[in-house]
């Protein structure tokens, strides 16, 4: 009688792992799938919003347009005759902006105008302006501040609890055959234009901006009028 000896049952074979190549491939995959998909969306989305931020912009800056040069006094399409100006220390700026002309029957108005205050009392004031054919300053605007809240924000007719007769309206057409240079300060300086008690700093630098405004664009106006549209201007 012969005995055997048991078999020993073979360990199972464990499955292949994965190779990291193919999880790096898969992953890359899922990842390019995803970005395409959210690239996709997002210029969906932008297109889809493009013309309402276009036509926001658009009616924002006609509305700071409007502030200093009522639609009435030109009839040409003001956003399309613009020159290109360079960043220009004169005007307190350090980067380029647009210059707007405007005219009606064909015949030159105004210039609208961009310039800053750098010595506001927390810092840059930036300004709209409008000066016309004759070197008078019709209107100027407080675009951006950040003056003191009730005190030196007066500025801005917003702001300004004068209502009937805000304080930058004082500038509504003057040139300097009605307020020459060396008078164009505040009061408390020497000048013609007032401010207010406690806040003067403000005043003081909206002031001076606006005569350093009015000095370079009535000295250029038949020459910025001059040059062809959407060009540009160099000093």
């Amino acid at each position: 009688m012969s005995s055997s000896t048991p078999e020993t049952p073979l360990a199972p074979v464990p499955a292949a792992a994965p190779s990291i190549t193919r999880i790096s491939v898969r992953t890359g995959a899922i990842l390019a799938v995803f970005c395409a998909v959210f690239t996709i969306l997002m210029a969906a989305t932008y297109l889809g919003t493009k013309p309402a931020l276009d036509a926001s912009a658009l009616a924002e800056k006609l509305g700071l347009i409007d502030a200093v040069l009522p639609r009435g006094g030109y009839d040409n399409d003001l956003l399309a005759d613009y020159v290109t100006l360079p960043p220009l220390p004169a005007l307190g700026l350090d980067e380029a902006t647009r210059l707007y002309r405007a005219r009606q029957g064909g015949e030159p108005r105004a210039l609208v105008l961009e310039a800053a205050a750098p010595d506001g009392y927390s810092g840059r004031i930036n300004l709209i302006l409008a000066v016309d054919t004759d070197g008078r300053l019709k209107a100027v605007r407080v675009t951006q501040h950040r003056e003191t809240p009730g005190l030196g924000d007066y500025i801005d007719p917003k702001k300004d609890r004068n209502k009937r007769r805000p304080w930058i309206t004082q500038f509504n057409d003057k040139g300097f055959g009605d307020v020459v240079p060396e008078h164009w300060k505040v009061k408390k300086d020497g000048g013609q234009f007032d401010q207010m008690a406690g806040a003067t700093i403000s005043a003081r630098a909206v002031t001076n901006a606006t005569r350093r405004a009015l000095e370079w664009a009535a000295a250029r106006r038949e020459r910025l009028f001059a040059l062809p549209t959407q060009g540009s201007y160099q000093e």
